[in-house]
């Protein structure tokens, strides 16, 4: 006996909860499923925790630079892991209360806790219950990956999840992985007051970068005394008296590398393997990532995935806006789809990397004739009179159409700042709206315009 329902959506996620209200506002009969905690990654491990605990690196480090400013706090600073954890977790779990008190007020919506699990391409499993709908919204995220290193599995390591429980300063960090998650947990355990070594396989940290961004945030990562090496294969870990110690095989280096504690951030994988989803006929590609179109449809009718399982993107911003695509075009006739929105994420160090659209080797590879502007955040006032000069603001533009085919913001407010060039990207209006428009003195974002009126041929 099954109970009935227009929509199932499995997931409490950005996209999840967001499209389950909308559809119940539209009269429609929801059930939503939760397995664990509500709000997903985003909420509980990743975005709001990480960035609360960022906050208090911040404040750490610019405590020990207060004399810059000619301010005296007296004495050393001192971090206090376990209230920087009681604020984070304050922080998060009331986020989580929030959306689940969302959804379980929300009139024509059910909560379900438990497992979900696709019995065909209709029925839905939760726990001894079958749910069936019409339409079924698959939103259950990704996690971790744990490399298949040898003697990983016997050694006591965190990922971005577990990391979230520590509430004391590891004495050396060592992180596997030299992109976006481990260099935010890099620098902000460096600030807390653990030496961090990272490893990264590639040839260089944020390999997607172009490569000037890439030295720039290892030269920012480093001035804080953090070693990291590039081009370093890890062979295998093991467990030792003080913590643990990684064979690696590099051009330069020594060949072991040892830390008290071990953060794995080396990507991630989405949770779709315990779905069922054979069971509906869902299409799944080599990676596990469940294939959609450009509208988030499945293989299957009348089944949708949004969110970090479908792999067309790895960010909460990309999720919501999967949730909008999907609620655009079911409810208000609109046919949004996945191609019309452009590329953009920040890299939460600091100073934290704004990007969006195409990189300098992106757009060349894309066959495009190019302008490009630069600016060195030394030259930007609202940077010296704060004391954050590291960093550099960098836009590509087309040399034909005179659009602006993306940008690299690495400065104070850079992931604000990009936002100003992302909207104009979306216009697709020439970059000489931004170039002559007049923009308040002493920001960062008064820049652009100069920038944008030096563009040279690349």
């Amino acid at each position: 006996m099954s109970t009935h329902y227009d929509a199932i959506v499995i997931g409490t996620g950005q996209a999840g909860p967001s499209l389950a209200v909308r559809l119940a506002g539209a009269g429609r009969k929801v059930a939503i499923v939760e397995r664990g905690a509500f709000g997903g990654t985003c909420v509980n491990t990743g975005c709001i925790p990480t960035k609360t605990m960022v906050a208090s690196a911040y404040a750490a480090h610019l405590a020990r630079r207060a004399a810059d400013f000619g301010v005296s706090v007296g004495g050393s600073v001192v971090v206090d892991m376990k209230k920087v954890k009681a604020r984070k977790d304050a922080i998060s779990s009331a986020d989580r209360r929030s959306v689940e008190a969302w959804l379980r007020g929300t009139p024509n919506c059910t909560v379900y806790t438990g497992h979900a699990r696709f019995e065909s391409p209709r029925e839905v499993r939760v726990g001894s219950e079958i749910l069936a709908a019409g339409q079924i919204f698959v939103n259950v995220g990704g996690r971790a990956t744990v490399p298949p290193i040898p003697g990983l599995s016997e050694v006591p390591f965190w990922n971005n999840s577990s990391m979230m429980g520590v509430d004391f300063v590891p004495p050396h960090l060592v992180v596997l992985g030299g992109s976006y998650v481990g260099l935010e947990f890099a620098q902000m355990y460096r600030r807390f007051g653990s030496a961090v070594t990272v490893l990264e396989l590639s040839p260089r940290i944020i390999a997607r970068e172009d490569e000037e961004v890439s030295a720039a945030v290892k030269d920012v990562l480093e001035r804080e005394g953090i070693v990291v090496r590039v081009g370093v294969k890890c062979l295998a870990v093991e467990k030792t008296a003080e913590g643990v110690r990684l064979t690696v095989e590099c051009e330069a280096g020594a060949p072991v590398v040892t830390g008290s504690h071990l953060l794995v951030a080396v990507g991630r994988r989405p949770n779709t393997e315990d779905l069922g989803l054979d069971e509906a006929g869902v299409e799944v590609d080599a990676r596990g990532y469940i294939v959609v179109d450009d509208q988030l449809r499945t293989s299957v009718p009348g089944i949708w995935a949004l969110g970090d399982c479908n792999g067309k993107g790895a960010f909460t911003h990309t999720s919501y806006n999967d949730f909008e695509i999907v609620a655009a075009n079911l409810l208000d006739g609109d046919p949004r789809r996945v191609t019309d929105r452009i590329t953009t994420y920040a890299l939460f160090t600091d100073p934290p990397l704004g990007r969006a659209g195409m990189t300098e080797a992106e757009a060349r590879a894309a066959g495009h004739r190019i302008l490009v502007g630069t600016r060195p955040m030394t030259r930007v006032k609202r940077a010296v009179e704060k004391g954050e000069t590291l960093g550099f603001i960098k836009i590509v533009v087309d040399a034909d159409s005179r659009v602006i085919l993306g940008a690299a913001i690495l400065g104070v407010t850079g992931d604000e700042v990009v936002h100003c060039l992302l909207d104009t990207m979306y216009a697709k209006a020439p970059y000489t709206v931004v170039q002559r428009a007049m923009h308040i003195h002493p920001t960062v974002s008064e820049l652009l315009p100069t920038v944008l009126g030096d563009l040279k041929p690349a």
